[in-house]
Order: C-alpha cells, then structure tokens, then sequence
C-alpha cells in the first residue's frame, strides 16, 4: 500500500517529482459531494509535506475536468436538525468556511500547482482552476461561473482569484450572466494561459512545463510561490521588504552554488529536496 492508495475520489501518481492528482469520479462529470471536497483538501496538505514532490499537475479523468458542486452538498444544506435560525445561519457560514479551506488548499501548498482544463470546468470547477497558479485547457472545453444561474453567488474563491487576471468588464460579464465560453476564449480574457486543439497536445505541453519547474530548485520555486502569495495581499513597498527579507536569509545557499557550477560545467543542476518539509 502506497501512501496514495488511501484515496478514493482522487487518483494521485508520483513520478519525477511531479504529483498528477486526477478526480476520480467520471460517472459524475467530476462533481464533488463532500467527500471528495475533504480528499482535495486532504491531498494539497500532504503536498506540504512530501519532499519528494516539487510541482503538481491538477487534472480530471474521464471527459471533464471537474463539473463543480455535486448536487447532494446542496441538498444537505437543507437538512438540519436545528430549530434557531441564528444557529442554522451559523452552521452554513461554518460549511462554506469549510469548502473554501478546501479549495484555498491548492493556492496555499507550498508548490506550483498547473491545471489541466478539458470538458467541463463548471461552478466548483472553475473556482478550483482559479487557484492554480497557472491552467492550460483544449479549445473545446467549457467554462462557466454557473452559480448565478442556481440563484447562488460563487462563493469558494473563483469572484476573488480570477479578477488578478481577466480584465475587470470581462469579470463582470462572466459572473453577472453564468454565460458559457470554450476555451479558445478563456485563454484570450486570461482565465487560462493557452488552448490547445487536442489532448496530446495539452498532455506534452503541461507535462514539459512540469518538468521544467522540477528541475529548478525546491528551494527557489518555494520562495517565488511565497512572494506572488504575499504580492497580492499587500502593498508595492511591503512585498518589496518581504523579497529583501527572504533573499537575504536564504540567497545564500548551496543551490545557489550548484546552480553556477551547473552552469559553468554546461550540465543540468542536481538539486537536492527539502526535507526539512518531512520533519514535522
């Protein structure tokens, strides 16, 4: 037994310091019930911990890529025994709360997460692809902010991620009509960074940019993950002070040696994990 194999709704594979993490509910389009909600953030917990991964690939199996909320989380939200409206309200804050942790466990791991986008990226979906750090998808897959369209504002992060990168007019569009857009279109607002014509080429071109970043150094990636985090909570000069703060404890390091040995030796650096990630 693996320390994957524990997973049900998700697929999780490790190879060359890339984690694949696929949903694993094909019958459903990829909708989440609560469950798989829990192992997503379960899964970008442990990712935290495991020195071995440095880059992880968030994918869907089957025809979709994630067809959101699966409509029995919904209908539990109506099935309470308490009788005190003030606690009832109190109970739905407390799971909204709960399924945002969720989906803010991708944005926050330490480690570049890239999603790969084909199908349905619906409701849940596209709230789950907003906090990846960057998304490619096929021209032929579907998006929509899908809430409004059920009488429900989008609450798992997707109104307060994507608007760092599509243009605000364009926010609005999206979000006020749930209108749906293929991914030809989603790459030219910003919601993804390219569209491809088929799933090779999707599948070579995320799993070369994976690659890529595997093959920097933990130490580095981790740092500039660190610093886009801190950028969008603060000002121009506290993010500057911040990158100050962390080059000078961690600039000087032995990667940074490899790094130019590497370089003058006119081969691939050697990277070593972080494994102080493993001790706690």
């Amino acid at each position: 037994m693996t320390k994957f194999d524990s997973f049900q709704f998700l697929d999780l594979s490790l190879k060359d310091h890339i984690l694949t993490v696929s949903f694993n509910r094909p019958n459903k389009a990829n909708s989440l019930h609560l469950p798989a909600w829990e192992e997503l953030r379960l899964a970008f917990t442990q990712v935290n911990s495991d020195p071995e991964i440095r880059v992880v690939i968030l994918k869907g199996n089957g025809k979709h890529f994630c067809a959101g909320m699966d409509l029995e989380v919904l209908l539990a939200l109506s099935q309470t025994d308490e009788n005190c409206e003030a606690k009832r309200r109190l109970e739905l804050k407390a799971f909204i709360t709960h399924l945002q942790s969720c989906v803010s466990a991708i944005a926050e791991c330490n480690i570049p997460v890239i999603g790969s986008i084909h199908g349905a990226c619906i409701g849940g979906g596209i709230n789950i692809a907003s906090a990846c750090d960057m998304s490619y998808g096929l021209k032929s897959a579907r998006f929509s902010i899908k809430e409004v369209s059920l009488g429900m504002v989008a609450d798992l992060g997707v109104l307060q991620r994507l608007p760092r990168s599509v243009h605000p007019g364009l926010m609005a569009d999206i979000a006020y009509t749930g209108r749906e857009f293929d991914g030809t279109e989603a790459a030219q607002i910003g919601v993804i960074i390219e569209a491809f014509d088929t799933k090779d080429q999707l599948n070579i071109a995320i799993a070369d940019k994976a690659s890529q970043i595997a093959g920097q150094s933990p130490l580095v990636i981790q740092g500039i993950k660190e610093m886009l985090k801190y950028q969008a909570d603060h000002t121009l000069k506290d993010s500057l002070n911040a990158m100050a703060v962390w080059n000078s404890a961690f600039l000087l390091s032995n990667d940074i040696q490899e790094a130019f040995m590497a370089q003058m030796e006119k081969r691939k650096p050697n990277y070593k994990n972080l494994n102080i990630l493993n001790k706690f």
